[in-house]
């Protein structure tokens, strides 16, 4: 069963636009990327509670495809300024994502780090307590469901509203004597 929080799923979301759908950044105009806030050091304690917790939400599903995903977004981006170089560019993506096999790791150690600076050592043990409870375990495996018809509501509830906004937009350009 596929388990992550909503604080994940949403991460989970982000970074899966950033890969899937995202500019790349050969296409991407090159600006500065925001300046991520410094870690406070973590203890070892504090780093393997929160990659357990990572664990139990089965975070590593939302990285997964990390490298590959961005091998071909990069080969894809780099053939459309190369047409002819199609063959070889296919040839290079793989040897280039062979040697990146595993990269996607990293992300599962930022994710640690991250959480071990957002929460105290005691604050992760009492988590990883936490979600080894049976409402703990509840929520891991009830919350992705929960979260699912949470943005279908979401996406319904946008479409309704929008066409309660177009009227409105309309109705007032009506009064100004301008139909649209």
């Amino acid at each position: 069963m596929k388990r992550f929080s909503g604080s994940l799923s949403a991460a989970g979301l982000m970074l899966g636009l950033a890969l899937l759908a995202g500019p790349t950044m050969a296409q991407a105009p090159k600006q500065a990327a925001p300046a991520a806030a410094p870690l406070k050091e973590a203890t070892p304690a504090a780093i393997a509670a929160a990659k357990e917790i990572l664990g139990m939400k089965n975070a590593s599903a939302m990285y997964a495809s990390a490298v590959p995903n961005i091998v071909e977004q990069t080969k894809n981006a780099l053939l459309q300024a190369n047409l002819n170089y199609q063959k070889d560019l296919n040839e290079v993506a793989v040897i280039v994502a062979k040697n990146m096999a595993g990269r996607e790791k990293e992300i599962g150690e930022g994710m640690a780090k991250i959480y071990a600076n957002e929460f105290t050592e005691q604050e992760l043990k009492d988590l990883v307590t936490f979600y080894k409870s049976p409402l703990g375990q509840k929520l891991l495996s009830t919350e992705p469901r929960a979260i699912q018809f949470s943005m279908s509501y979401m996406n319904q509830w946008a479409q309704v509203f929008a066409e309660t906004v177009n009227a409105a937009f309309r109705g007032e350009m009506k009064k100004r004597g301008k139909e649209i």
